[in-house]
Order: structure tokens, then sequence, then C-alpha cells
């Protein structure tokens, strides 16, 4: 009866916190860019003034992670998406053109179900706290159970922050009482216009089927290649950088490094030389039962563990000072476990032929799992680059840069964000870097600027029952092109 009790407090709960959101957003609406920018901003004051202590809340309770790395993401969700966004027109008239008279009028979309991991639990709260109100919009929060109090107390500031210059508090709000019937109602309810959903598949294609439009994010399985034109001490301490980073909680982490056959020895060697350590056969196998479930899902108790720690868990000896954990990998698929996405310091290892086979390997393992999230190369060749752009079935082709920071535009000038789109391969709305523009509609308001005989007079002869269009030579000096042609025809 008590767990029957709570559900029907957490519904009432969502009930009155959409209420609440619903009226402030409509406040909110009348409020000019700079009122709207100014709110944004002392949010983001306050995350970097609370870096510090929300990463240290959000490591104890959910045990992911690196606390100071989460400092960095908590600034970085902050300062880092405010810097980009601050100066984004999204309140009222964002463009006009005088000369074909249409003029684009930014709407917010209203109310935003907002749902939250426990791998970047603070941060990103303050990333979508910003980029809601920056569109004009208020966002109610579902957090993941297992981050509940740090994602409580960092919405705590943002409404404090919010509250300082003179906003409706209100505009950020979060369930207290987290039940899946709670989440199911926030997704739900008439007057929620969106859900920006951001955490594992199960969550994700629950919040496509809702009813209610949605952005969210699949799984990422990005390969690494290194290709044979990069400087591979550099590559790989990119890489290693990038799967160490608050041990691998972030979905565009390498999942994969792919070499060519003949430089797996040179690779393999800079990888241990940088603390990656290679599995023997027999470990393979026994971490490889460890870090998936039965079901083929990843294990949550490795997500966010070191890579001694894992080891432990899974009664494998590794040296001291391991960073990463590494598996020779042939196949792809069911059986094949490093083949999935690992939120943690492991790595498959692949080699192929060459680039054509790496190409087509690094397809595979996406289309797998990871279908439009990321890909990240190592190259000094722009031609490979474009070759696998053109190819590779990712939103984010990342390139000479760690994966993880460069995906989330950390160490590139994409939109910062905790929520990438995958695309329409991927199941996704969208396959941008999500935003304050993916928040809000545009309204088009279009002059005349021809009359209906206008149309009819731009329309072909069609007299004899062959249409042909309409060509005027009266500005043509043909001499001229007859010239032009006879001399590209000699130069030739």
């Amino acid at each position: 009866m008590q767990l029957y009790d709570k559900d029907l407090l957490s519904v009432q709960e969502v009930r009155e916190l959409v209420e609440k959101a619903k009226a402030a957003q409509e406040e909110l609406s009348t409020k000019s860019q700079k009122e709207v920018d100014r709110i944004v901003q002392s949010i983001a004051e306050a995350g970097v003034r609370n870096a510090g202590r929300l990463a240290k809340l959000a490591h104890e309770e959910t045990g992911f992670g690196v606390e100071s790395d989460k400092v960095i993401k908590n600034v970085f969700a902050s300062e880092g998406v405010y810097e980009h966004i601050k100066d984004m027109k999204t309140v009222g008239e964002v463009e006009r053109d005088d000369v074909n008279k249409i003029r684009k009028i930014a709407v917010p979309v209203g109310v935003i179900a907002g749902l939250i991991p426990s791998t970047n639990p603070t941060s990103t709260v303050l990333y979508k706290s910003e980029i809601a109100i920056k569109a004009g919009n208020a966002i109610v929060f579902s957090p993941h159970p297992n981050a509940r109090n740090c994602i409580l107390e960092t919405v705590k500031v943002v409404r404090q922050a919010i509250a300082e210059v003179g906003g409706n508090e209100d505009l950020v709000s979060c369930i207290t009482i987290p039940t899946m019937q709670a989440t199911d109602n926030l997704m739900k309810h008439p007057d929620v216009a969106m859900i920006l959903a951001t955490g594992g598949s199960a969550m994700v294609r629950a919040a496509y089927s809702s009813g209610t439009p949605a952005i969210g994010v699949g799984p990422g399985n990005g390969p690494a290649y290194i290709e044979k034109t990069a400087d591979i001490p550099l590559a790989v301490k990119r890489i290693v950088d990038s799967k160490t980073f608050d041990n691998g909680t972030i979905c565009a982490s390498e999942q994969s490094v792919v070499c060519d056959d003949n430089m797996k020895e040179a690779v393999q060697k800079e990888m241990e030389r940088q603390g990656a350590y290679f599995l023997s056969p027999e470990q393979v196998a026994k971490l490889g039962k460890f870090i998936l479930r039965a079901n083929g899902t990843m294990n949550p108790m490795i997500v966010g563990k070191s890579a001694q720690v894992i080891a432990d868990l899974a009664g494998i000896e590794i040296p001291a000072g391991t960073k990463i954990l590494v598996a020779q990998e042939t196949g792809i698929g069911r059986g094949h476990p490093y083949s999935n996405e690992k939120l943690a310091p492991i790595l498959a290892f692949y080699t192929a032929p060459s680039y054509v086979e790496v190409c087509e390997l690094c397809q595979e393992l996406l289309h797998y799992e990871g279908a439009g999230h990321t890909f990240s190369m190592h190259t000094k060749d722009e031609k490979m680059v474009d070759y696998f752009a053109k190819r590779v079935p990712a939103s984010r082709i990342i390139v000479n840069t760690p994966s993880a920071l460069g995906g989330i535009g950390g160490t590139t000038k994409l939109q910062p964000a905790l929520t990438l789109g995958c695309g329409a391969v991927g199941g996704s709305a969208t396959s941008e870097n999500v935003g304050p523009m993916q928040l809000l509609n545009m309204r088009y308001v279009a002059e005349g600027v021809s009359e209906l005989e206008d149309i009819k007079a731009a329309l072909p002869d069609c007299s004899d029952g062959v249409c042909r269009a309409q060509r005027k030579y009266d500005d043509i000096n043909i001499d001229e092109v007859v010239r032009e042609i006879i001399k590209r025809l000699q130069n030739s």
C-alpha cells in the first residue's frame, strides 16, 4: 500500500509542477531578450560558483566518474554553454529579409520535460536549464533515482539564481518523488510541449512513444580510427585523455580503436606505453561475461568506474597504474561484448587491411549500436576525412581531438551540449548538438511579392499541347558566347 501511495503522490506532484511551470513560462514570454539573457547569465554564474560542491555531491551519490572531471563538466555546462549561446537571438523577430519580405519570429514551445541521467546529473541540469530558458521555455526535470539528491540540489541552485535577478523560479523545477508513473505522467501531460531525453535506450524509446514531441539520443558506440598519416603518440594521448575523462561516462567517448593491420604493433606498443593494458584471451573472456548483462545491456556496475575497480569486480589481475583495459576483438554483434557501448575505461581493439575495410568495419560497428552518434579519426590526410565523412553513419565526425570532449563541443566549436542528436539513422529527431534553437519554433511572416497574373505570365507555352519553357535571350550576346566556347575548345 505504501508503494501505491508513493505513486499517487508523485503523479500529483507532477501535475502541480507543470501547472506552475506553465504560468512561469507564460510570464517569461512577455520578457525582452535582455531580460531572458540576464536569467541565463545568472544560472551560468551560479553553476560556476557551485561547480566543485555539486561535483562532489554527484560523485558521492552515484559513485560514477572522477570528481575533478565532474567539476570541469559543471563549468562547461554552465559557463561554456552560456558563452556559446549568449548572443543568439531567441526572442521575438530574429531575422528579417526586406528584399524577399520575409520575417522570422521565434516562438517558445512552452513547458519542456527534461529527463536527467545518473552519469552526468548536475551538469545536465545546468545545461538544460540554460538552453530551455534561453529559448523562452520552462522545464520540469525527472531525475534518475540514483542521482536524485545531487539533481535536486542543482535545481535549487538554478532556482535561486533565477530569483536573484527577478525571474520566476518555477521556470525550473524537479520531481522530488521519482517514480516510473511520475515520469510517464510528465511526458504525457497535455501542457508539456516537448521532451528532452538524455539517458538509457529504454527511457528514450519511452519518450518517443509518449505521443509528445521529443528530442532523444540513443547510445554512443564511436570507433576511433588511427590512420597511417597520424602522429601515433599524439593520437593515443588524445584517446586516453578522452576515455579516462570522468571514467568514460560521456557517450561521445571512444568505444573502439581501429588501425590498419600493418600499424597494429606500433599502435599497441604506444597504447601500452601510455597506460593501456591489453587483456589476455582468458581475461577477455572473463571480463566480457561481466560487462554485459544477460539481456545484452551494459552492466551498470562498470559504469564510470576506474580500470582497477572494474578488474577487481571481474576477478582479473592487471598491472598497477593501468588506465584503460583493452580487448583485441574480431567480431561485431551478439557474442562480442566489446563491440557494444562501454561507459567505462574499456576499449575494443580492431585492425583491418586498409582504410577501405576500416571504413566498412566502422559502419558495421555503428549500425550495430550507436548509429548516428559519433565517429572520430586521427589523420593528416584531408582526403581520408572526406572519405569517411561521406560513408560513416555518424552525426559528428571528430578529427584530431579527444572524441568525448570534441563531440560535446569542449575541444571543438560545435554547440556545447550534453544531449547529442543522432539524426534519423539513429532514431532521433535531430542530428544536431541540442541547443536553444532546437527548443523553439519559427513563425514566418511573408508578404506578397507577385500577383496571379505574374505567375500566369511566366508559364510555358502549351498552345500546341506540348509545354515549352519561355526562354529570353534578349540580354545575351550570342556572338560573345560562341567566341568563349571556341576559346575553351582551343585551350582544352
